[in-house]
């Protein structure tokens, strides 16, 4: 139980590598503050993660690309939780298109919410972590900030955003013990990836790129969103863990 007593805010919360990620904070006995966009789906997964393992939740519908959204957001779980001990920034969003073809709407909508919601989330966060003695900060990225994508301009620019985010706000943020890390998944299971999993051209493909030939699991990213939320990572800031079967080795 290495969590017990921390409050950790999970944006995407209500599914895919989100909702893997706060049942394994709330495992180690953190409460969580579910954070997603439709309130039916924030309040289901809560009621759930509290009656499984027995930490208090807060259900918490906001849009991440509205500041005063994330500003009520932190006002909120300080009102319920009194503190904020960890954030996981991970709200994402992503579109399949040529280059030739992105339109500014295109551009602005993966842009705000996989790159501007995480500094905004992380600036209201560490505002409030600050007269708390610091927190841990967790910022999920991707493996496509180490490699290129066709088609996938907008989000490969935005996790390559994050990582450099990370690193900056790390080195900001260590006097105040605010740790800043970030997560770096491969193609996983979800939602998101759901046309590549069920196209079988598209996920041949994909496949043969991996050392591990299959697809990750949302689960096996929970493990390290433990490791970056807790004490056993107090000398690690800036940094980033890739979690990818081996695609960005080659």
């Amino acid at each position: 139980m290495k969590l017990t007593g921390n409050t950790a805010i999970v944006t995407g919360a209500t599914k895919g590598i989100g909702r893997a990620m706060a049942d394994g904070l709330a495992k180690e006995g953190a409460n969580i503050v579910v954070v997603s966009r439709t309130a039916s789906d924030c309040e289901a997964v809560a009621a759930e993660i509290q009656s499984t393992y027995g930490v208090e939740t807060l259900a918490l519908p906001t849009d991440v690309t509205d500041l005063a959204k994330i500003e009520e957001m932190v006002q909120q779980t300080l009102h319920r939780f009194s503190r904020i001990d960890i954030l996981i920034n991970n709200a994402g969003a992503a579109l399949t298109k040529h280059a030739l073809d992105l339109t500014e709407e295109d551009w602005d909508w993966v842009i705000d919410i996989d790159l501007k919601s995480v500094f905004f989330c992380s600036q209201a966060v560490a505002k409030a972590m600050i007269p708390g003695g610091g927190g841990k900060i967790v910022n999920i990225a991707s493996a496509l900030a180490f490699v290129g994508e066709k088609r996938a301009l907008p989000y490969c620019v935005s996790k390559g955003g994050v990582l450099q985010m990370t690193r900056v706000l790390a080195l900001e943020w260590a006097r105040y013990n605010i740790r800043v890390n970030a997560l770096c998944p491969g193609y996983v299971e979800t939602d998101m990836t759901r046309d590549e999993i069920t196209d079988e051209a598209t996920r041949k493909v994909i496949l043969s790129r991996f050392a591990i030939r299959r697809y990750g699991e949302a689960s096996e990213m929970a493990g390290a969103a433990v490791f970056l939320s807790s004490d056993d990572s107090s000398y690690m800031t800036g940094q980033s863990i890739v979690i990818d079967g081996g695609w960005t080795s080659a």
